[in-house]
């Protein structure tokens, strides 16, 4: 087993800290008026049906973990979603991202890879950055270009400027592969199926982890997702424009 595939088979070692999630995004946008009218919303929309409807997305974003790929049907744009790096490295979700996007490349199924993400938590390079020094130090193959993104700090930012990068190139946005963990895969395709985007998933990791960190960022995931999606599809039904323009 080389290096590469270590690093998409093995569980990560070290205990997750609690309050990282509540550092990026959604939870950033708390200030919000319109994401906390969303999330009043939401809150009733799950007290009014007991529950079942968390238990609708957590199916959703489990299915999507389990049934995404290790390879898109096609040859597309691969785009790379960063994660918080520790001590300016990338940590062990972001490497396993990173590896599955490097064998996409040697394995002629990336047209280009774009890595997205800025600096996050006060570290000196962008997690873009960092994810390109990892790559070039695994040999990520010359013939394939490679794009950075380097202006945002969560996954709506992450797309938005991707597609802001793609459309210089094209006229129309060319179809991507996403590439992510995969309790985050449900998220980044209903984001991008938002913002235009004709688009595959590939997850990272080679199986879908069984463990307790896993599970919870999966539960979490869910969350996530019928936020999002429930204050969307409210803003639309009452016409604020503005609500529905957070995700578009």
């Amino acid at each position: 087993m080389n290096a590469v595939e270590a690093c998409l088979a093995a569980p990560m070692s070290h205990r997750s800290v609690l309050l990282k999630p509540l550092r990026r995004g959604v939870w950033r946008y708390l200030r919000d008026a319109d994401v906390l009218h969303g999330a009043v919303v939401t809150l009733v929309a799950l007290v009014g049906t007991g529950g079942l409807l968390y238990v609708g997305y957590l199916f959703h974003v489990a299915q999507v973990a389990l049934r995404s790929p290790l390879e898109p049907t096609r040859r597309l744009a691969v785009l790379v979603f960063g994660r918080m790096l520790v001590g300016d490295q990338p940590e062990h979700d972001y490497r396993q991202r990173l590896a599955r996007s490097l064998l996409l490349a040697q394995q002629g199924l990336a047209e280009r890879v774009m890595l997205l993400g800025g600096r996050s938590g006060g570290g000196a390079v962008t997690e873009a950055a960092a994810g390109e020094r990892w790559l070039r130090d695994e040999g990520f193959p010359a013939a394939v270009p490679m794009q950075l993104e380097q202006a945002s700090i969560d996954s709506l930012e992450n797309l938005r400027h991707a597609r802001s990068l793609l459309a210089r190139d094209d006229q129309d946005l060319p179809p991507v592969c996403l590439v992510t963990s995969r309790y985050h895969l449900a998220r980044c395709q209903l984001l991008a199926r938002r913002l235009g985007f004709d688009v595959e998933t590939v997850g990272a990791e080679t199986a879908l982890p069984r463990n307790v960190r896993y599970l919870r960022r999966i539960a979490l995931e869910a969350g996530y997702l019928m936020w999002i999606d429930i204050a969307v599809r409210w803003a639309r039904l009452i016409g604020h424009r503005r609500m529905a323009d957070r995700v578009s």
